[in-house]
C-alpha cells in the first residue's frame, strides 16, 4: 500500500493539467460566470431603459439551457425517434445528430457584443459607403403593440443589407438573423452569433434538421425575439425581387395559436445606387449556379483603393443607399380576416408591399430610363427623371424639382465614373459593359416601369 510507484512524465504532467481544469471548473470559473452574468445583466438593465423594444428573457438564456430546451422539446424527440426507425439507427445516435444540429443553429447573444462592437461597425461602413436614407421608420415601428413579437421581412439585395439594418434598428431593438452557410466560418461565426444570429442551411432536406429548425423558430417567436428575415433564400442574381419561400412562414404558422402573443410581419424595402457585389452576382446568374467566385484577395484589393482614395482626399461615397418600411401585417388580423392562416396568402401580401415599396433611387431609375429610351440628350434624360419622381414621390430625396435635378446629375456622374455610360455626340449612351450591368440595377424598379411608357 505504501509502496512507491514510478510514473512516466508525460502521464503526471497530463494528470496534472486534468486536476488544475477539474480545480478550475469547482472553484474559480463558476465565480467567473456569475461576475460576468451579473455585469451582462446591468447592461442589459440600462439597455432595455432606452430601448423601445427590450431585449426579451429568451434571448439572456444561456446557450447551454437553450440547447436543452430545444432538444427535448416532445416535438424534437418524436423527430428524433422517426429519424431513427426511418435510417434503422439507434435513438442515442439519431440524438446526438439532433444535438449536433441544434448547436449549429442556436446563437449565443451577447448584448455588449451587439450594441458596442456590432452597431459600431454597422453605423461607420453605412455612413462611409453610402448616403442612407430612411422611410416611414418612425411611423411604422412607433405605433407597434409592444407585447408581440416583430418580424422584420425583407428582400436581399447585398450582404450589406445585414449591416445597414442593424444600424437603423439598433436605436429601438435587436434584431435576430437567419443567416446562411456563408456565415459560419470561423471566425465570423463567432461574432455572427454573438450578434444574436441563427444559422440555417438553405439546401438541407433532412426532416430531423427542418423538426429542430422549426421548433428553434418557434420557440424564439413565443419567446418575443425581435427577427430579421431575407425569404428569397439568397442574394437576387438578376435584380429582381424572387419568389418567397414559405419555409420560415410555416415555423411561425405552425407553431402560432390565436390567444398567444400576436406576431407582426414588417415588410421591408432596400436598394443601393450601387451594390457592392453586382459583378459577382451577375457572373453568378450567367453560369445559373449560385457559387460565388468571391475571395479575400477581392475584398482586400477594394477595401485598400477605398482606403487610398481616402487618404488622397478623392473617396466619395458610392450613392444613396435607402431602407422603406411598409405597413405591418399583423398575424391574429389576419387570422380573423381570413377566418384561416395561409401561408401562400400571407407571403403574397408581405411580399407584394416589400416590392412596391422598393426606393427609386438615381442609378436604378437612370439605368432604366436609358435601357427605354437610349441614346438620350441631357435635358431628356433628367425631364424623364423628374418626372418619375413626381408621380412616384419618393421620401428620400427633398421634393423639390432642383434636388432632383441634383440626383440625377449624380446619378449619371456614378455611371460614367464607373464605365457603364458614356457621353458623346450630346447623348448619352450605353457602354458594351453597361449593357450587362444596367439591367440589374433597372430590374429592382420593375414596378414602376410602366410609368416611363405614359
Amino acid at each position: 500500500m505504501f509502496e512507491t510507484i514510478e510514473l512516466p512524465m508525460w502521464f503526471v504532467v497530463i494528470a496534472a493539467v486534468f486536476a488544475a481544469i477539474a480545480a478550475l471548473e469547482r472553484a474559480l470559473i463558476p465565480s467567473v460566470r456569475w461576475f460576468f452574468r451579473r455585469r451582462m445583466q446591468r447592461v442589459v438593465s440600462r439597455l432595455n431603459a432606452r430601448l423601445d423594444r427590450p431585449i426579451e428573457p429568451f434571448k439572456l438564456a444561456r446557450r447551454h439551457d437553450m440547447i436543452q430546451r430545444l432538444l427535448y422539446h416532445p416535438d424534437v424527440m418524436q423527430a428524433v425517434n422517426d429519424h431513427a426507425r426511418r435510417e434503422d439507427i439507434p435513438e442515442n445516435v439519431a440524438f446526438q445528430q439532433a444535438r449536433k444540429y441544434a448547436r449549429e443553429i442556436v446563437p449565443s447573444f451577447s448584448a455588449t457584443v451587439y450594441f458596442t462592437v456590432a452597431s459600431t461597425i454597422a453605423r461607420f461602413l453605412s455612413e462611409t459607403l453610402y448616403r442612407v436614407r430612411i422611410g416611414r421608420f418612425e411611423d411604422v415601428l412607433s405605433g407597434l403593440d409592444p407585447k408581440a413579437t416583430v418580424v422584420f421581412v425583407m428582400n436581399h439585395r447585398s450582404n450589406m443589407d445585414y449591416v445597414l439594418v442593424t444600424y437603423l434598428a439598433s436605436k429601438r431593438s435587436a434584431l435576430s438573423y437567419a443567416v446562411g452557410e456563408w456565415a459560419r466560418i470561423w471566425p465570423i461565426s463567432v461574432l455572427i452569433r454573438a450578434m444574436g444570429a441563427f444559422f440555417i442551411r438553405r439546401k438541407s432536406r433532412g426532416l430531423l434538421y427542418r423538426r429542430v429548425l422549426a421548433r428553434y423558430v418557434q420557440m424564439a417567436t413565443q419567446g418575443g425575439v425581435t427577427q430579421a428575415v431575407f425569404p428569397e433564400g439568397g442574394l437576387s442574381l438578376d435584380g429582381r425581387l424572387a419568389p418567397p419561400r414559405l419555409g420560415f412562414l410555416n415555423y411561425v404558422i405552425f407553431g402560432w395559436e390565436p390567444q398567444a402573443r400576436d406576431v407582426i410581419f414588417v415588410p421591408v424595402s432596400i436598394n443601393y445606387d450601387r451594390v457592392l457585389e453586382d459583378y459577382i452576382l451577375l457572373a453568378a446568374g450567367k453560369r445559373g449556379q449560385r457559387r460565388f467566385g468571391a475571395n479575400i484577395s477581392v475584398i482586400a484589393r477594394f477595401m485598400a483603393q477605398q482606403f487610398w482614395l481616402w487618404l488622397t482626399g478623392r473617396y466619395k461615397r458610392l450613392g444613396y443607399a435607402a431602407v422603406h418600411f411598409g405597413r405591418p401585417v399583423s398575424l391574429s388580423d389576419f387570422h380573423g380576416r381570413e377566418g384561416a392562416i395561409s401561408s401562400p396568402v400571407l407571403a403574397r401580401e408581405i411580399m407584394a408591399q416589400v416590392e412596391a415599396g422598393i426606393p427609386v433611387l438615381p442609378v436604378p431609375l437612370i439605368s432604366l430610363i436609358l435601357i427605354q429610351k437610349a441614346p438620350l440628350r441631357a435635358l431628356e434624360l433628367n425631364a424623364a427623371f423628374v418626372a418619375v419622381m413626381q408621380a412616384v414621390e419618393p421620401e428620400y430625396l427633398p421634393a423639390t424639382p432642383d434636388a432632383w435635378t441634383e440626383a440625377a446629375e449624380a446619378g449619371v456622374l456614378n455611371l460614367i465614373q464607373r464605365k457603364l455610360i458614356v457621353h458623346d455626340a450630346g447623348r448619352y449612351i450605353i457602354t458594351d459593359k453597361g449593357k450587362s450591368v444596367l439591367p440589374y440595377y433597372a430590374a429592382s424598379l420593375s414596378h414602376i416601369s410602366k410609368l416611363l411608357s405614359k
